[in-house]
């Protein structure tokens, strides 16, 4: 696994410019080489930042939206158009703005979908869609992400991989129900280590003060069952993206030399 970088940015709005621009270079790259790109989206303030700031970004349409696959590191199990779900906030920040082709937008299932209520049921058909597109260049039963974009809870949680609990001890599948999450809604789906670690760039994204400590534990050889968030690393890169308040615990042999 990759070592991670850190790049700090002076505030929260800098960084999800940033991010946001970076993710644009990324995409078009990885479309001229491969003609497709994958990513896979997360929530919560920044990763919907992130994506409010590319649906401004002028250079959003150097993307071509319909050679683009979306995908989700994790999902709140609620009724489809759940306010709360992470998809619904993705189309509200971009998704609705821009030509996707529906059929390539891999939304988690829902609580009220084919799978009712049953959480490990709506997990492995994710797990089955994954490993469907999965190509036999790849590294595991899921494909080769372009950029996986995780946000960093205060507890050191990335996904729904929260310290301690199951779900962050999973060596096997790729996806899996959660119960009990220490954050509401309880019962979620998420995307597990081994799939997460099957990306080529692992980006984790942390702003503001309540990440600082977080930020701080998993980059300072923190175990991942403790802080799942130090188990989070891309198989070319991992790239920990923050604003100056997150970065203000970390030590100082960690902190980049130069920062934007």
């Amino acid at each position: 696994m990759s070592t991670p970088q850190l790049v700090v940015h002076r505030d929260k709005e800098l960084m999800a410019q940033a991010a946001a621009a970076r993710l644009i270079t990324r995409i078009v790259d990885a479309q001229a080489a491969r003609g497709s790109a994958s990513v896979v989206l997360t929530g919560g303030r920044n990763g919907n930042g992130l994506l409010a700031a590319l649906s401004s970004a002028p250079a959003r349409d150097a993307i071509d939206w319909s050679r683009l696959d979306l995908w989700w590191g994790d999902e709140r199990f609620l009724p489809e158009g759940d306010p709360e779900r992470n998809v619904t906030q993705a189309r509200g920040a971009l998704l609705d703005s821009v030509p996707l082709d529906p059929a390539r937008v891999h939304a988690m299932p829902a609580s009220d979908g084919p799978y009712g209520n049953d959480v490990e049921a709506a997990a492995e058909a994710y797990a089955a869609e994954l490993a469907a597109a999965a190509g036999p260049e790849d590294h595991a039963s899921v494909p080769s992400f372009d950029v996986l974009m995780l946000g960093v809870g205060p507890d050191t949680h990335v996904a729904s991989l929260f310290p301690e609990l199951p779900a962050v001890r999973e060596t096997e599948r790729t996806v899996v129900g959660v119960h009990g999450a220490p954050k509401p809604p309880p019962v979620r789906i998420s995307l597990t280590l081994p799939a997460i670690r099957a990306a080529r760039e692992v980006w984790l994204l942390a702003a503001g003060d309540d990440k600082a400590k977080a930020a701080a534990i998993a980059l300072s050889g923190a175990g991942e069952i403790q802080a799942p968030a130090a188990g989070a690393r891309g198989r070319s890169r991992t790239l920990w993206l923050l604003d100056a308040a997150a970065a203000s615990e970390l030590p100082r042999d960690l902190y980049p030399p130069a920062s934007a």
